[in-house]
């Protein structure tokens, strides 16, 4: 039940993505139409269209998590043993729940200057573009806070222990690569 719940959200986090990118679109390409052909535009899109790239950005960010999909370096944590791998693995959760736990206290710390803050155009208390730093903060340290729990009592797989998804093609070219170093040492 729990798992369903967690995919129906993060459907929803993808729904949300989807919907701000068509509005920053449509927002920002028809405000450039009636500047050109009308000698017009609409005010307030300038200022929503780029409250919807900052939570677009940060509910991306959250979807990357849950899916891998993050940036990340595996050359050493590849060639370290079993143990090193999980304290890497570790190292790294522990950091990165720190990282949330910091933005959560910012963005808590902020709050009542935001909420008595009013965006120019639109006229919004800004921290509802602000605020994502609560949702952001507490989806990506549930996550950390869950990968460390199943380190800790061993629940992790060997193959979970490098976080880093290959990118498309990149594992061709390593074997590729590898097939000219394997040619080169054969020819005497």
């Amino acid at each position: 039940m729990a798992k369903k719940a967690v995919d129906l959200f993060f459907k929803f986090l993808e729904l949300l993505v989807v919907v701000a990118l068509v509005a920053m679109v449509l927002m920002v390409f028809g405000n450039v139409v009636l500047r050109y052909g009308f000698n017009s535009g609409i005010t307030i899109s300038e200022e929503m269209s780029r409250y919807f790239f900052i939570w677009l950005t940060y509910i991306g960010a959250m979807v990357a998590m849950r899916e891998g999909g993050h940036l990340g370096v595996d050359t050493l944590v590849k060639k370290l043993p079993v143990g090193g791998k999980k304290f890497c693995l570790f190292a790294s959760e522990a950091l990165m729940l720190l990282c949330n736990w910091l933005f959560l206290l910012g963005t808590w710390r902020m709050h009542e200057l935001q909420v008595t803050n009013v965006s120019p155009v639109v006229g919004i208390s800004m921290i509802w573009v602000y605020g994502i730093g609560y949702v952001v903060a507490l989806v990506m340290g549930m996550f950390n806070i869950r990968m460390l729990w199943r380190l800790v009592t061993g629940r992790v797989t060997e193959g979970e222990l490098i976080q880093v998804v290959e990118s498309e093609g990149l594992k061709e070219a390593e074997e590729a690569i590898k097939g000219v170093h394997d040619a080169k040492k054969a020819t005497p």
